[in-house]
């Protein structure tokens, strides 16, 4: 039986992108199991009136789920668990670096590699000796989690992820995991205790979730998941991306830059039909 989900983070009202998203996965679960999840574990951005937005929009859409909902800031405990996991296998360090002085470690560096999110991490608390590292946290510096992908690549056997073509029969492409793409990056902060590969990972292996369908713009974050998955003995479920909604300028929508919400659009009398004929591929 097929599992999906959709998971927005209440950070914002919903808007055509994440309409999209939310009738690709209900409609992908060919009569299996469609859940919701809400990622809020920014507590500092996450609104309640947001989340009350999202299931009127999703009701209002034709959409149904089952109860309860999964919320991750009621989840903590089980991303800190993941964590003392992977600290166990070697797999994190301390960063004590500050966006100030990464972005000046950057431009000291020359043709710094990227990656998905822009400039990687050069790596520097990574090389720091065990004697500096322990004066800094005995200091009570602040840090950040990171993970230590060089040191996962060279353990890791070579993997794979699915690929599903959710508009044809086509057999799934198995496409191969980059363990660097993402470079070092930062699994926990203080202020956010999980990042989004982690905590996503670990929920949909605690939802049972078989087939995650998101946008376009999220596929290379399956490389890190991937690994991330394998390392902690999680399940990986089977992916399909589809395409991204776009505005006039050929961007795509987000809330961060405003895009025309979905009670928006209802207020102005937009029907549901309209949306689907909007947001489905012809």
């Amino acid at each position: 039986m097929i599992v999906t989900r959709f998971a927005p983070s209440p950070t914002g009202y919903l808007h055509l992108g994440h309409a999209f998203s939310a009738i690709a996965a209900s409609d992908a679960a060919q009569g299996g199991r469609f859940l919701l999840r809400i990622e809020d574990i920014d507590l500092g951005r996450s609104r309640g009136e947001f989340v009350d937005a999202i299931f009127e929009d999703l009701r209002w859409l034709g959409l149904s789920w089952e109860e309860p909902v999964l919320r991750q800031s009621t989840r903590f405990d089980a991303y800190r668990a993941a964590l003392d996991r992977l600290d166990e296998q070697g797999m994190l360090y301390p960063c004590f670096c500050t966006r100030a002085e990464i972005a000046a470690e950057i431009v000291r560096g020359a043709e710094a590699p990227h990656g998905p999110d822009g400039v990687l991490y050069p790596g520097t608390c990574r090389e720091l000796s065990a004697s500096r590292r322990r004066d800094l946290l005995n200091a009570e510096t602040p840090y950040a989690l990171r993970f230590d992908s060089r040191r996962a690549a060279r353990r890791l056997p070579q993997l794979t992820f699915a690929e599903a073509a959710l508009e044809t029969n086509a057999p799934d492409d198995q496409i191969l995991v980059n363990p660097l793409l993402f470079g070092d990056a930062v699994l926990a902060r203080k202020d956010v205790p999980a990042s989004y590969h982690l905590a996503v990972v670990i929920d949909d292996a605690e939802q049972g979730i078989t087939l995650v369908t998101r946008g376009r713009d999220l596929l290379p974050a399956c490389h890190l998941q991937r690994v991330l998955q394998e390392l902690l003995g999680l399940p990986a479920p089977r992916y399909a991306h589809h395409p991204l909604i776009l505005d006039e300028s050929g961007r795509k929508l987000s809330k961060r830059d405003g895009s025309t919400s979905l009670c928006a659009l209802r207020a102005q009398g937009v029907t549901v039909e309209e949306i689907r004929a909007r947001v489905l591929p012809r």
